[in-house]
């Protein structure tokens, strides 16, 4: 017996979470066994590995690729899924088993939370359609493409992550919050040049947040408005000064923090970021380059299990 999408290619880091992934993995696979659900396990042992077993996976005529993680593995099993824009295998699913240290993506579509509760969910047929972001951004001296199916950042948030990334696995899911003090000092703003859709802003801002779907940052609902299958981007411009980034922290974990008067609201399917000072890039936890970026919406190439 197996899924209706096939057997399932269940993609971990057994690592991640302080190897509280490696630790979930019997507990997954006991559920996935009592559930009469076929699967094989792929643990991934490098940056980018699981990218490249999703991608050789769906080449290999499978097509039920389960992340199982945090937003990372998602984020690296999604560009695994696409190439030049378009899904590899128009019939492929996703599936995400949140384990490790939390995954913010499931939030968005009121997915389990727990592990073993999320293997169970795999069954059936259910799936949704989304969007995925895409953004072209630079490193070093080329500029690369990465897709993010759910939120990203320029400026402060780019800068917090990089820096939350060299701090000590233990602290969890206040790694981000740690990373965010230490940043927030010496953090400089800069004159931010913006094109959404073809209209042209400037201001002076110190982060720029483009979301495709809604929470991150360990539970924060950054972008409350967002809805990952209606073909645009939420783009919120933190215009005010650096210290607004703390005293609305306590109403960004409700999202209740808009309107703000401090917080441009824009709403675009391509947005051109290009501060006169570089700004570090983060997408979905995952740190990537600086500006400048352009960030677009893919229409719905994801299948989703729900």
């Amino acid at each position: 017996m197996t899924s209706p999408f096939g057997p399932l290619v269940v993609i971990a880091n057994p690592r991640s979470g302080r190897g509280r992934v490696g630790a979930e993995l019997p507990k997954i696979e006991r559920t996935l066994r009592d559930g009469g659900l076929d699967y094989r396990i792929v643990q991934t042992t490098h940056p980018g590995h699981a990218t490249e077993a999703a991608r050789d996976a769906l080449r290999g005529s499978e097509r039920y690729l389960v992340a199982v993680g945090g937003d990372g593995t998602v984020h690296e099993v999604v560009n695994g899924m696409l190439q030049d824009d378009q899904p590899i295998a128009e019939d492929a699913v996703l599936g995400v088993v949140a384990a490790g240290s939390g995954c913010d993506f499931v939030k968005s579509f009121n997915l389990p939370g727990d592990a073993v509760q999320a293997a169970r969910h795999l069954a059936g047929d259910g799936v949704r359609r989304i969007d995925v972001g895409k953004v072209t951004f630079t490193a070093g001296a080329a500029e690369m493409i990465r897709y993010f199916p759910n939120i990203a950042e320029a400026g402060l948030g780019g800068a917090v992550v990089a820096r939350a990334s060299r701090l000590s696995g233990i602290l969890g899911p206040a790694r981000y919050l740690c990373g965010f003090w230490l940043t927030l000092p010496g953090f400089r703003p800069a004159v931010v040049r913006l094109d959404a859709d073809g209209q042209a802003f400037e201001w002076r801002a110190h982060n720029v947040v483009v979301a495709n779907c809604r929470f991150y940052g360990a539970g924060m609902q950054i972008s409350p408005k967002s809805k990952p299958d209606d073909g645009a981007l939420e783009v919120l411009v933190m215009v005010g000064p650096k210290s607004d980034a703390f005293t609305t922290l306590p109403k960004v974990y409700k999202g209740t923090h808009l309107p703000h008067r401090n917080i441009v609201e824009l709403r675009a399917s391509r947005v051109r970021v290009e501060p006169d000072l570089p700004f570090r890039i983060e997408a979905d936890g995952e740190t990537l380059g600086t500006t400048p970026a352009t960030f677009e919406v893919i229409r719905k190439p994801i299948r989703l299990k729900v």
